[in-house]
């Protein structure tokens, strides 16, 4: 090749660049949907109000802090970089005991495809 892209090869480019896109676009989506579903089960489970915050980016922060019986500020750190790691893990502890479960649950919630194990177990389990 001469370094010049044929029409052909470009769109062949932008079209499996946009197939994995739809691909990472319904996987998101199901993932979020998951974790909504299961933050909803877990509020309603703990007698929470306003269980259906769980579908709303941000606000499911603050129903997750309220389930931990933690106050409205822990939330807000979040969203705070760095300080979100910690302030996660310790709602995510809360939310575990609030479910009865062991505190150890809420650590395991940093690990990525693990946290979406612990959260359907905190959600449907008894």
């Amino acid at each position: 090749m001469n370094g010049m892209e044929t029409p052909a090869i470009s769109g062949g480019m932008m079209a499996m660049m946009g197939a994995f896109f739809v691909v990472f676009l319904f996987a998101f989506a199901a993932v979020y949907i998951f974790c909504a579903v299961c933050l909803q089960t877990i509020a309603k489970k703990t007698n929470t109000a306003d269980s259906w915050l769980a579908w709303i980016p941000i606000a499911n922060l603050f129903l997750a802090a309220n389930i931990a019986k933690k106050p409205a500020w822990w939330a807000i750190l979040c969203l705070v970089p760095i300080v979100n790691i910690v302030a996660g893990i310790f709602l995510a502890i809360g939310v575990a005991e609030a479910r009865g479960k062991e505190s150890w649950l809420g650590i395991l919630m940093i690990i990525p495809g693990v946290n979406l194990v612990v959260l359907g177990y905190l959600a449907f389990s008894k």
